[in-house]
């Protein structure tokens, strides 16, 4: 049901801008106001969502550890998968954030006939999920050279390294069919693995196919469809400098995918893609273990009137005497 609600959504979507564009010639519309409004929203509902979390106090020290922590000077501790100091939570948090170091070491386990526990790799899912964000981080770079007159030098070096096997013209970028194959392989290991399939939902599949279709239509308009690039530029350089002008003759599929981009923006703040920003908020990951060294009290704790011994056997002596109970004061 997810799976098939979140692919119409995306069609909709596309089926929207298409008849917007092509019927009823909204292109300033799609081309201006809906992509600073998703803008907008993105920014708002991501500080919002930042905040939010930041209020949330963490008195404890609560990081998920896979090493030993450090204790006694003749026990050798794990200073990257149990930290104890700030330079720790520092390289573990990097090898997180830029290698997936938790995924490339998870395991798939199952249960089978026996029964039997049996352990399996894990290491495809890690390779799709390393290549999906690493293609789609350098795709987004190379868009800047559409906001910017000159364009910056490291655009110019990092489309020669990713144009670098060029076959024919244009340039066939190599992120380009990785990042679809990632894309492709995400959406088949929800749809094939049955325990995956289980616990998916419609928040699950409407990123995949969302991105997957922005990534269709990118390439479509690159190697495909015709479309006046310099009227793309003028539009977005005319965007960030907040002097609006949609010049004649951009193709349809462009509005599509600027629509289908500017969806993605505005969902994204209360969507699971937010894991862009949890993960440094996150307790589990940021913080040092030092429990065994420091005590940590909750400075939120409620004040609760104690009642000592001392003030329970003055308060009850007479009774824990009669029937037999000994005490400590006569």
């Amino acid at each position: 049901m997810g799976l098939l609600f979140s692919f119409f959504t995306v069609v909709i979507l596309g089926v929207i801008a298409l008849v917007g564009v092509r019927t009823m010639h909204l292109q300033y519309f799609f081309g201006v106001v809906i992509p600073y409004l998703a803008f907008a929203a993105f920014i708002a509902g991501i500080v919002y969502r930042v905040l939010k979390w930041a209020r949330i106090p963490v008195p404890f020290r609560i990081p998920t550890t896979a090493g030993q922590e450090k204790s006694f000077p003749w026990i050798k501790s794990n200073t990257i998968d149990n930290p104890f100091t700030s330079l720790g939570v520092i390289i573990r948090m990097a090898l997180e954030v830029l290698v997936f170091r938790s995924l490339f070491r998870n395991t798939r386990m199952e249960l089978r006939d026996g029964p039997q526990i049996t352990y399996g790799s894990t290491k495809w899912l890690w390779m799709a999920g390393l290549a999906f964000h690493w293609t789609f981080l350098i795709i987004l770079t190379r868009h800047l050279r559409l906001f910017f007159e000159p364009v910056p030098f490291f655009v110019d070096i990092l489309e020669t390294l990713d144009g670098f096997f060029q076959v024919g013209a244009p340039v066939l970028y190599v992120t380009d069919l990785i990042f679809l194959g990632a894309v492709t392989f995400l959406f088949l290991r929800r749809v094939i693995i049955p325990q995956v399939r289980y616990i998916s939902l419609a928040s699950d599949f409407f990123p995949l196919f969302l991105i997957g279709a922005i990534g269709g239509t990118g390439v479509l308009m690159r190697y495909f469809l015709k479309t006046d690039v310099v009227g793309i530029k003028e539009l977005m350089m005319s965007l960030i400098t907040f002097s609006p002008a949609v010049p004649a003759g951009i193709g349809t599929i462009f509005y599509i995918h600027l629509f289908l981009v500017s969806a993605l923006f505005a969902y994204f703040p209360m969507s699971k893609l937010m894991h862009m920003a949890g993960v440094f908020l996150s307790p589990t990951r940021n913080l040092a273990n030092n429990n065994r060294a420091v005590m940590h009290v909750n400075p939120w704790n409620y004040p609760v009137k104690a009642h000592t011994y001392d003030e329970y056997e003055e308060e009850f002596r007479d009774k824990m005497k009669s029937v037999g109970l000994p005490v400590e004061k006569e």
